[in-house]
């Protein structure tokens, strides 16, 4: 498990990508690891962001997200995903920290956790926890002008065959595939009752408007992302 940074600590990152007017989104290699992280920022109507998976940003990236809308809302989706958590609220004090009730106590460790789920205002944006997973997992649903985001952490992977020895690696225990996936190692540390996690993920995909979803770690769905995801589920 990653350590946490104890003060702002920017490493390489992708720039900021535009998804939607209240959706955007940043991609950086994860320290040390052969794979990325994603953060998602979802702006809500009176002007409050929800940042889930925090990536600390150089300080004119900070301030451009901080001219869009003021971040508000940290989700910190599980106590292996809080690198830059500290660091988050430390330079936003006033965040309402979330964090499913399964990775609370961990990521107590290094800051409180406010809430274990919430709907942030009448503007489509809820977190909610997948049935299924001991409560150690959850997913964002975004809606954008008629079409439905849903953002995951580890409960599905997405990522290609990785370079190196690291990559090989990752093949060998489960995480890469040629399709989004439940994978071995989430099965076998998040997943205790496949069945209830298969029926949330298909409800998940009969979202209207369903156009995409995000993984903690991979590229995003962008096509056919209802059909990629009851593929995931009924893969378990």
């Amino acid at each position: 498990m990653a350590k946490p940074f104890q003060k702002w600590t920017v490493n390489p990152h992708g720039s900021i990508e535009k998804v939607h007017a209240n959706l955007w989104r940043v991609q950086a290699p994860f320290p040390g690891a052969p794979f990325p992280r994603t953060m998602i920022l979802a702006r809500l109507a009176d002007g409050r962001i929800v940042v889930h998976n925090a990536i600390a940003l150089d300080d004119g990236e900070m301030k451009e997200i901080e001219a869009w809308g003021i971040p508000a809302v940290l989700i910190v989706p599980s106590g292996g995903h809080r690198m830059d958590a500290k660091i988050f609220k430390d330079r936003y004090p006033s965040l309402r920290v979330i964090a499913p009730l399964g990775a609370k106590q961990k990521v107590e460790e290094i800051l409180k956790v406010d809430d274990t789920a919430g709907n942030f205002g009448a503007d489509g944006v809820r977190y909610e926890i997948l049935d299924g997973t001991k409560q150690r997992e959850g997913v964002l649903s975004i809606a954008s002008a008629g079409s439905t985001t849903l953002v995951f952490n580890d409960a599905i992977m997405n990522m290609r065959s990785l370079p190196g020895f690291g990559g090989f690696m990752m093949g060998l225990f489960g995480f890469t595939g040629r399709a989004p996936k439940v994978s071995f190692p989430t099965r076998m540390a998040v997943v205790a009752d496949k069945k209830a996690l298969r029926a949330h993920l298909e409800r998940l995909a009969a979202a209207p408007g369903l156009a995409r979803f995000e993984v903690g770690h991979g590229a995003p769905v962008t096509e056919r992302a209802a059909e990629a995801l009851r593929g995931a589920a009924s893969a378990l």
